[in-house]
């Protein structure tokens, strides 16, 4: 049997509403490419029909459609990562199963890897997300690449393109936290970005809410870079340096004025602003020390219940 040349692989969390509508666009647009492809769908516990949608789906094509089924919810990075790891093409591509990023386009990112490019990004053409969604996205895109030195123009869209090299370098790494686009960068060395559209989601609702942003740009900053520590090391050398000559200054008041009084709201404010200091650089330094904590026990980053693919593909 003829393996793959491309991979599409493609997290999917209650998304039963949305899936007959990728299919009707996803095979189509993959069937015109004249490439050898499979679909690696990934369920990541889901508790709507999403799982028996795909099963009917494997059967209706088995000969280019695998489904690797998680027994719990491990997040849509884990669940790419174990796309990767079953992945067999040479061009692996992660797409989103809402459809916000048209299948369509996936022919743009893998002309692009025809040109010798090992790592294609992706830019939305117009985004249809909500006005704190835009605002959010850019301003961690600005602190990411000041922080890390990563320069990915628009961090949040899944529709990307990898080769094989780097999913080979990817499966490599063991890392519980990370963030896979940025991580692939890091061992891309031709890297380039497409345009592509983006749409409405066809149906349901992002399964991404604010907290869940706030961690994944928490994962992509500790995971990449250690300048929050080193920043928050100055901070503190400088209001230790400030701290020191407020002292020599109330010091130098007290022996040529006198005692005052008032100044006590003063105090006060300085110190609830030293104290909020204090608890913001142990919050960061747990955040640290929370992923090494993670790291240490080196327990499976997910757990797989079943593995659909034809059995061909074994005798491969």
């Amino acid at each position: 049997m003829t393996l793959p040349t491309v991979s599409v692989v493609i997290p999917v969390y209650n998304e039963e509403e949305g899936l007959h509508a990728l299919f009707d666009r996803l095979y189509p647009a993959l069937d015109a490419l004249g490439k050898p492809y499979e679909i690696i769908f990934v369920n990541d516990g889901s508790r709507d029909r999403s799982p028996a949608m795909l099963a009917d789906q494997f059967h209706k094509r088995p000969d280019v459609t695998r489904v690797i089924l998680f027994n719990g919810n491990f997040g849509q990075h884990r669940a790419i990562l174990a796309g990767f790891e079953h992945a067999r093409g040479q061009q692996i591509v992660t797409l989103d199963a809402d459809l916000q990023n048209p299948p369509e386009d996936i022919k743009t990112l893998l002309d692009e890897m025809d040109k010798g490019h090992d790592y294609v990004g992706s830019i939305r053409r117009k985004r249809n997300d909500s006005a704190w969604r835009h605002l959010a996205s850019r301003a961690m895109n600005r602190l990411r690449e000041k922080l890390t030195k990563i320069k990915m123009t628009d961090q949040g869209c899944m529709l990307r393109a990898y080769s094989r090299r780097i999913i080979d370098t990817i499966n490599q790494c063991n890392e519980m936290h990370t963030f896979i686009p940025a991580l692939a960068y890091s061992f891309s060395q031709n890297p380039t970005e497409v345009v592509v559209g983006h749409e409405e989601r066809f149906a349901g609702e992002s399964k991404y809410s604010l907290y869940s942003l706030i961690r994944l740009n928490f994962d992509l900053m500790t995971g990449f870079s250690i300048v929050p520590l080193q920043a928050f090391s100055m901070l503190g050398m400088l209001v230790s340096l400030g701290s020191g000559c407020l002292f020599l200054l109330l010091l130098g008041r007290r022996l040529i004025i006198g005692p005052e009084e008032g100044g006590l709201f003063t105090l006060f404010a300085l110190v609830f602003f030293l104290v909020g200091l204090a608890l913001f650089g142990i919050g960061l330094l747990g955040e640290y020390i929370g992923r090494i904590y993670h790291e240490v026990r080196q327990r499976p980053r997910y757990l797989i219940a079943a593995v659909l693919e034809s059995r061909q593909d074994d005798a491969a």
